[in-house]
């Protein structure tokens, strides 16, 4: 093995040591953190020390959490964090409008990530989290971006499959381009139970000056509460003019 290629995989581990760490997590041991990333508990252990010595994990006796320099890197990600500040007056107004959950989202390979969520004072909770990830395919947010996305974004998202995530999940590639087609033409995305069952969003693109899509914002609830006819011009409206803002 070469020194590019040891590099490589000890680059690999570090990452999937980090990224070992769920939502509710604490402190992990070795033999943990050794069963989620099938790295051997020597290589864990060896690994966690160099991260911890970096300020990246913090010991916790003989676990480790995930340490505050992660944080302060995070703080560092300029692009999502200026697109986040500018952003959330409008969503802010948008949840003011219309009582419900509302969420800033980006695309990173085949999942969205949300960037901010504004909950609604009269909305339920939902599992959605700033920093989480969902399949781009069963959500709203992720078809307003893919939208307007090129062909390679599309391409890539169906090469890696359309598992079902929900009830009624867009699982077939005719079907999901489909789906785009109307999108393009409304300028509005929407997913009813496509991302779990009772789950209804409504999204809207938010366009550079190209006319590609940088990021997405939504209104989501329960089916039985958010009426997507009603809040749908009020997505829109925020997402275009979020998107003259920004251009």
């Amino acid at each position: 093995m070469t020194d590019n290629d040891a590099a490589g995989v000890t680059a690999a581990r570090l990452a999937m040591l980090l990224t070992a760490f769920r939502p509710g997590d604490d402190a992990l041991g070795v033999s943990e953190l050794a069963r989620r990333t099938g790295v051997p508990k020597s290589s864990v252990h060896r690994l966690t020390g160099h991260l911890a010595a970096q300020g990246l994990l913090e010991r916790d006796g003989g676990a480790v959490r995930l340490g505050l320099k992660l944080f302060e890197i995070g703080q560092l990600a300029t692009r999502q964090r200026g697109l986040v500040d500018a952003a959330r007056p409008y969503l802010a107004d948008l949840r003011e409008a219309t009582r419900n959950t509302v969420h800033l989202a980006v695309l990173e390979g085949t999942e969205v990530v949300y960037l901010d969520i504004v909950r609604g004072p009269d909305a339920p909770r939902l599992p959605s989290r700033i920093g989480g990830r969902f399949p781009a395919h069963a959500t709203a947010v992720g078809k307003a971006i893919l939208a307007f996305s090129p062909e390679e974004a599309l391409e890539r998202v169906i090469g890696a499959g359309l598992p079902r995530i929900g009830p009624r999940t867009i699982t077939a590639p005719g079907l999901l381009r489909r789906a785009l087609m109307k999108v393009r033409t409304d300028g509005l995305a929407y997913e009813r139970e496509e991302s779990g069952t009772g789950v209804i969003c409504v999204a809207g693109p938010v366009l550079d000056a190209r006319g590609q899509a940088q990021a997405a914002i939504s209104i989501s609830g329960w089916s039985n509460r958010v009426h997507a006819e009603r809040v749908a011009p009020a997505v829109k409206t925020t997402a275009l003019t979020l998107s003259r803002a920004l251009s």
